[in-house]
């Protein structure tokens, strides 16, 4: 395991002869130290799953086809880097969620599923306990379950991420960490045998369950927003397309105070877009997480004694941007393209239109009105052989025994009409995938590093996730 170095000297320093690693030794490379500049306010955000391919993909997707230049976004201006993201060896070499987020938080390789504990099953200390703990205000600001992966390791200590009860339970049990928590998770915080709403009230805080309240919220009183059963809906479909940003400019407001605060963003559902395979999903939510940083850029612009650092945990799905088409296909001149057009005017989910689509007889027409491109009378008949055969999967599903069904999950009635639109948009789009499944699979490949704000030069070039926990912990004042 890599050893932490507390001091500013060997912590924070931009390579003059090359890059270095956290486990390579400094005597053998020419360095610089930096001038430390220690931010008074510490904005770290994670996008869930966002390898380099979807910051790339998204640069074409923002693009505004009627001028020449292809615009820069707010991810090309403000890379930095790159970091490694394995797990601690028992676990290989792709990591998940909470092994990842726990690297993030605190500094310490553990396995996959672990929150907060390192590879014995001890509780580490994260940044953000860290922060609570020397006068900081803190807060969580996601698009999932408050309780899930990501702001879990930060917030908790748990053997298995998916222990969401537990973890839930620990946000009071273990001692409030946070001044304000904003995403979704009424099934886990109100539940016949525990409302832990009720708990965090008696606590001391405000607790809001709409969009529209994050207006009036009272300044100096921690607050606890749910607004979604698990995870918010898809930014699609969501009332507001940029509701990452709109929580964000009010959690800002509510945590500025003389001594700082750090704040955990997460991008939640980037993650699951690349499970799903669903490339106009996840455009519309690196959408919302590009207009949050965009948000704060302007943030800092006024509060130059904020840093703002930005990673991914991990890449999902192997998304590839083009992929090799069949030369049958008359509607194809050449395999080097991408066609991001086909998304850019959706204003719905793929998802919500496969439930429409089983719920109601759509015609090729209404279908392509929700698509917003044309399809085609092939494409038409193959969803309604899907539709069919969900039908027969619900069926089959029913007729098990009780037995039988507690170790399956309930399939969804539109899942197969769901799959067949998402191919529909891959071929229209030449989008590739490189999971083979259904359900795109975590890949390890390293992932961007973007930062700005005070602080931000000792997140230069490349390093390891566990490294940016470190160097945030520097800046804290952790000796």
């Amino acid at each position: 395991m890599k050893k932490f170095v507390p001091t500013l000297l060997t912590s924070l320093m931009i390579m003059t002869c090359g890059q270095l690693h956290a486990s390579d030794n400094a005597e053998n490379f020419a360095i610089k130290p930096v001038t430390v500049n220690t931010p008074k306010n510490i904005i770290m955000i994670v996008g869930d799953g966002m390898g380099p391919a979807y910051t790339s993909a998204y640069r074409y997707f923002h693009d505004n086809p009627n001028t020449p230049a292809l615009e820069q976004t707010v991810f090309d201006r403000h890379f930095v880097g790159s970091s490694s993201t394995h797990p601690a060896p028992e676990s290989g070499y792709i990591t998940d969620s909470a092994a990842s987020a726990t690297a993030l938080s605190t500094g310490v390789k553990t396995y996959n599923a672990a929150i907060g504990l390192d590879v014995n099953r001890q509780p580490v200390q994260t940044v953000l306990e860290y922060a609570k703990q020397s006068g900081k205000k803190t807060g969580v600001v996601v698009t999932l379950q408050i309780n899930h992966a990501t702001p879990a390791s930060y917030l908790a200590h748990n053997v298995h991420r998916y222990n969401y009860n537990a973890i839930a339970d620990s946000y009071l049990d273990e001692g409030i960490k946070a001044d304000l928590y904003l995403g979704g998770g009424w099934q886990y915080f109100i539940r016949d045998d525990r409302n832990l709403v009720n708990e965090f009230v008696q606590s001391g805080f405000q607790y809001i369950d709409n969009y529209s309240a994050l207006d009036s919220i009272e300044k100096n009183k921690p607050v606890l927003g749910l607004f979604a059963n698990t995870g918010l809906p898809w930014a699609l479909d969501d009332s507001n397309k940029h509701r990452l940003a709109m929580m964000t400019k009010a959690a800002t407001k509510q945590l500025e105070n003389e001594q700082g605060y750090f704040m955990l963003i997460e991008g939640s559902q980037i993650d699951y877009g690349g499970h799903a395979r669903d490339i106009a999903a996840a455009m519309t939510e690196m959408d919302d997480l590009a207009k949050t940083i965009e948000y704060l850029e302007s943030y800092v612009a006024e509060n130059p004694d904020t840093l703002v650092v930005i990673t991914a945990d991990h890449s999902t799905g192997g998304l590839s941007i083009g992929k090799k088409t069949a030369r049958s296909d008359a509607n194809i001149n050449s395999k080097y393209l991408w066609k991001p057009e086909f998304l850019r005017s959706m204003s719905m989910s793929p998802e919500a239109i496969a439930k429409q689509f089983t719920e109601q007889n759509l015609t090729i027409t209404q279908v392509a009105e929700l698509l917003s491109f044309q399809i085609t009378d092939t494409d038409m008949e193959d969803l309604h052989q899907e539709k069919r055969n969900d039908v027969a999967i619900i069926k089959q599903f029913k007729r098990l025994s009780a037995t039988a069904k507690k170790g399956q999950r309930a399939p969804r009635p539109y899942q197969s009409v769901y799959n067949a639109l998402k191919q529909i948009i891959d071929v229209k789009t030449n989008t590739g995938w490189g999971s083979i499944s259904p359900s795109g699979t975590h890949t390890g490949i390293d992932v961007p590093v973007f930062a700005f704000g005070k602080g931000s030069e000792a997140f230069n070039g490349f390093q390891d996730n566990t490294d940016i926990a470190k160097k945030i912990f520097t800046l804290l004042g952790k000796k």
